[in-house]
């Protein structure tokens, strides 16, 4: 399967002011997903697509393509990941090159490891689903049968549609919430479906000692305390 291995990241960023460049234990953020990319013998090719001038540039110096400059357009606040991949699909096919697939790799999820990805790409070929997200486990007190939202006479629901609460916490089926890590998606449901889930959704859950993604700048301080505790480690 032809896979494109595609890493979006724009300039802008409110929360934590040029994140993705942002030196994180003396590399920039991006690097971290640039050299797992790298060495992903699964991915075709590995691009990263931006609007931005300096992020390209060290993107370059990392040994990655950079087939183009992304349209501003599509780096804006509220710019979805859909529009980037089908603008970076659409750039291949009007080239006459086709891609089965996309990888997407947020650079905001650093410590993915190379294995990782492999196997999330092998679980996706065989599972013939249409797309494949990673996961983490969502914490008990959280689960959706536990959760309740409120109708319109002031009552509250299960979240589920269930009628009766799950009392005991054994019973509760396992849930999940998709971590940002990988996104892998056939192309022909980004292009014709537009979605980049479709109807048939795999899994592949990321280990928890890694399940860090950084938003903010407390994701930052947990980034940082993960690299000093495995420096202590070794």
């Amino acid at each position: 399967m032809k896979i494109l291995g595609l890493i979006p990241a724009r300039g802008g960023s409110k929360g934590i002011p040029r994140k993705n460049i942002k030196l994180l234990d003396g590399k920039p953020l991006i690097q971290y997903t640039i050299e797992v990319a790298q060495r992903a013998d699964k991915l075709s090719k590995v691009i990263v697509s931006s609007e931005d001038e300096e992020i390209l540039g060290i993107a370059k110096n990392l040994g990655v393509e950079t087939p183009f400059i992304r349209p501003k357009a599509l780096a804006l606040d509220n710019s979805s990941s859909l529009s980037v991949v089908q603008h970076a699909l659409n750039f291949y096919k009007e080239k006459g090159i086709n891609f089965d697939a996309v990888c997407l790799l947020q650079v905001t999820y650093p410590f993915r490891q190379v294995q990782f990805l492999n196997e999330a790409i092998d679980k996706f070929i065989a599972s013939e689903a249409d797309a494949l997200v990673s996961v983490s486990k969502i914490p008990h007190v959280y689960n959706p049968h536990w959760a309740f939202v409120a109708n319109d006479k002031g009552f509250l629901d299960i979240a589920t549609g269930d009628d009766e609460i799950i009392s005991r916490r054994q019973e509760l089926p396992v849930a999940y919430h998709r971590n940002g890590s990988i996104y892998i998606t056939k192309a022909s449901t980004v292009l014709e479906e537009n979605s980049l889930y479709g109807s048939k959704i795999t899994y592949i859950e990321s280990p928890s000692q890694v399940d860090v993604n950084i938003d903010t700048l407390e994701d930052w301080n947990a980034a940082e305390q993960y690299i000093a505790k495995r420096k202590q480690y070794k």
